[in-house]
């Protein structure tokens, strides 16, 4: 965005590359879904994200630019997926055991994604220790972005049977 030529392994790069992974298999977990509830806010997420991209891809010396053209991760942002969390957590019951993914595509295709938001959120998190992050949000963001997509992969497959993982006691 406003960060000119730089290395593609610059941690700016390694972030909002594994930012639009996330964005590509939301993507396919909304192309399996059959929930129009869950194909809506995948959506928005995927949206968003690319606000999370246009951000990761500013040159902190050029952030005011950024913040010219564009609007930035808000805390309202990071209150919107908490305030999702909730809502769907409402309309059903968390399973309290560890539990394989794959219960159905789309909410496998859910936790594909889930697992790109925590990696991204990870190298977001190494740009911070090095000074090359302009907006702590962003952590808050994708952490809560991870937290919701667990949550949306729980409730893609609420009327299915769980799988638990094997090794735990009840």
């Amino acid at each position: 965005m406003y960060g000119g030529r730089i290395s593609k392994n610059n941690p700016h790069t390694e972030a909002y590359g594994v930012t639009d992974e996330a964005v590509s298999a939301m993507g396919m977990a909304r192309a399996m879904s059959s929930d129009d509830r869950v194909k809506e806010l995948l959506r928005n997420l995927q949206s968003e994200l690319f606000t999370v991209a246009a951000e990761l891809a500013t040159d902190p010396d050029k952030y005011e630019l950024f913040q010219q053209h564009f609007s930035p991760v808000t805390p309202e942002m990071v209150e919107n997926l908490e305030n999702a969390i909730d809502s769907l957590e409402e309309d059903m019951t968390m399973p309290t055991v560890f539990i394989l993914p794959g219960g159905s595509p789309a909410s496998a295709a859910m936790d594909l994604a889930r697992c790109i938001v925590r990696t991204a959120e990870r190298r977001v998190v190494a740009m911070g220790e090095v000074g090359l992050l302009t907006n702590e949000l962003l952590v808050s963001y994708l952490n809560r972005l991870g937290d919701l997509l667990f949550v949306v992969a729980r409730y893609e497959d609420r009327d299915l049977p769980i799988e638990r993982a094997t090794g735990q006691r009840t």
